[in-house]
């Protein structure tokens, strides 16, 4: 997870009606994930060749007022995924903004250091995510900007004119701070000209999270 600030006026088309930009001490962020999925199954159906598969998204950080307090949610730029059923499922029943394209990953330890490369080949061209931990995982202390983070357990898609939410359940993570951490791509032609200047700069914070079991509940349209 590399994470950078960025000024809210960037993000304020893509916020999905009903809900409101999230910020962490006053400062706006997005992050750029890189993730496995393992033993995946849409339903309760595990598709063959369709279990295990890499993600890299661009996100951004929402909340939703609701009768039981605040949504604190996440909105999805762009996802890339190597199979184009699964961006297709993603599409049609999220509404999400997923791409296909050639993907990698790898995962090693060094001695104390875990190493975390995620990357994805556009117009004949390999772009990739790295970052490198030390250590062990660590819990993420309460009010931090790990928290903040890693700690958004819904999701929100602007679609028709309305917005769609959906659930989305996992313990907390543990996590490795990273001093090591850099994107290589071109962010213009793969996220667009306003996310340029941020995404270019070093990021703010990054670092790698150990995962867990996930569910991702139906959607539900709000408006």
């Amino acid at each position: 997870m590399l994470n950078y600030k960025i000024e809210p006026d960037v993000l304020r088309s893509f916020v999905p009606v009903g809900t409101e930009l999230d910020d962490f001490n006053g400062e706006t962020y997005v992050s750029v994930v890189g993730f496995r999925f393992l033993n995946t199954r849409v339903f309760g159906v595990a598709f063959p060749f369709h279990r295990n598969f890499e993600e890299v998204n661009l996100r951004f950080y929402v909340r939703r007022k609701s009768a039981e307090g605040w949504r604190r949610g996440v909105v999805f730029i762009r996802e890339l995924v190597p199979r184009l059923a699964i961006a297709t499922i993603a599409r049609v029943v999220y509404g999400e903004p997923y791409t296909a394209l050639p993907m990698r990953h790898r995962i090693e330890r060094e001695n104390d250091h875990l190493k975390v490369s995620y990357s994805w080949k556009r117009a004949g061209r390999w772009e990739s995510l790295h970052a490198v931990g030390k250590g062990e995982p660590e819990s993420v202390d309460d009010g931090s900007e790990e928290e903040f983070i890693t700690e958004h357990y819904w999701g929100y898609t602007g679609r028709r004119g309305g917005c769609t939410e959906y659930q989305v359940e996992h313990p907390q993570w543990r996590v490795w701070r990273c001093g090591e951490a850099r994107l290589e791509a071109n962010v213009s032609s793969l996220y667009g000209d306003r996310f340029a200047e941020s995404l270019s700069a070093k990021p703010s914070s990054a670092f790698i999270a150990d995962g867990s079991p996930v569910t991702v509940r139906c959607k539900s349209d709000l408006i």
